[in-house]
This record gives structure tokens, sequence and C-alpha cells, in this order.
């Protein structure tokens, strides 16, 4: 029996360990999206472990501090809202494809309040995160205002209107420095290069998964709304 509790106890300790990075990079690691054979499939994304990875997304931006508290609380209404209707039907709406699918033929998938535009939103937002940490480990020396920016401008400013843009602004204003964030999002006793190493494993898993999701967006004409 102390056996099994010292077993328990060390398992706690790794897990503790872990960083929010390397846990996400288990999540997308698990992440399978299946693609129909014939026209009569539908293609697969899983709704569940997505919203997982977008949990620790948020727990990331929170290292960041108050800049991104905009995009963490948009974030977070998103999530909920998907959740709600996976809940409606976990075994239908497990596929955020249903979910789409669901909306357009209600005609509901282009509001506001939509799930279409959730996932529209957090697909976005997962991308320019996945672009700020390619650029991070190519170039952990440069100003973290400068990545931040730069990928902005490459990503959501696309799709904001003059309202988002100017809020981006000035949280930029409030980005910390390099070290405290690197510091934040690795593990205590990690090297950089472990962290980078890190960074561009979860990257290379998020991209291909993000270009799927954006295929299915584009499909059903969700890939050019914007914000205000």
């Amino acid at each position: 029996e102390r056996e099994g509790e010292e077993m328990k106890r060390k398992r706690y300790d790794m897990e503790k360990k872990k960083t929010e990075l390397q846990t996400a990079i288990e999540e997308l690691s698990l992440f399978i999206i299946t693609k129909p054979v014939d026209n009569t499939e539908t293609t697969h994304i899983p709704l569940r472990p997505l919203l997982s990875f977008c949990n620790l997304i948020i727990q990331v931006l929170d290292k960041i501090g108050p800049t991104m508290a905009v995009l963490r609380q948009d974030i977070d209404q998103n999530i909920q809202r998907l959740e709600k209707v996976c809940e409606t039907d976990p075994c239908i709406y497990s596929n955020l494809v249903e979910i789409l699918k669901k909306e357009r033929n209600e005609g509901t998938y282009k509001m506001v309040a939509s799930c279409s535009r959730a996932l529209l939103w957090l697909t976005r937002t997962m991308d320019f995160t996945a672009g700020l940490l390619r650029l991070l480990s190519k170039e952990m020396s440069s100003k973290m205002e400068e990545l931040v920016e730069e990928t902005y401008l490459a990503t959501l400013k696309l799709h904001h209107g003059w309202i988002a843009s100017a809020a981006f602004k000035v949280c930029l204003k409030l980005v910390p420095d390099n070290k405290t964030f690197m510091d934040a999002i690795g593990g205590r006793d990690e090297s950089y290069e472990t962290l980078r190493e890190d960074i561009e494993t979860l990257s290379s898993l998020l991209t291909p998964i993000l270009k799927e999701i954006f295929i299915v967006l584009e499909q059903f004409g969700l890939n050019r709304l914007r914000s205000m």
C-alpha cells in the first residue's frame, strides 16, 4: 500500500512539473482530424480536445499579463459558447463540423453570438498564438513587444476593425519583456534550449490542425467575417 502511495506521489510530482507548453504538446499530439473518404461522410474535428487546448492557451496568455486580458476574455466566452451547444447532444456535437452544419441550416451561423463565429475567432486566436511562438523560438533575443506586434499584423489585424485595433495598440504597451515571459512559460529548471524545442514542437503540431480548420471554415463561408 505504501508503495502505491509513493507511486502516486511520484506521478503527481511529474505532472506538476510539466509546463503548460508540455501539457499542450500532449493534448495536440492526440488530436486527430478525420477527413471524409467519399461525399457521404463529414470531416470530423473533435471539439473536446480543441477546447481543452484553448484553455491551456488562456493560461499561457495569463503569463503575458494584463495585455492579453481582452483576448483572454474573448477566448473564454467562445469556449463557453461551444461547450453549451456540445452539452445539448454530446454524441453529435462532439464534432465541430456538425455545429457549423446545424447553424448554417438554421441560418444563424453568421450572427454575432453564433458558435460558428466562436470557432472562427478561437481558430484565429490560436493562429496568432502559433505565430507568436514560432517567432519567439527563432528570435528569443528580440523585444517581446515587437514580436507580438509583428504576429498581430500578420494574423488578427486583417480581421479587426478600428475599435479592436485601437484596443490592441493600448495593450501592446503592457507586454512584458522576453525574460519575464520565458521564465513564466518555462519550467523552473528548464533551459532556454528545452523551452525553444517545446515551442517549436507545439507550433509544428498546431499549424497543420489550424490549416484544416481554416479549410472547413472557408467551405462554410466564414473566413471573411470581421470584428468591429
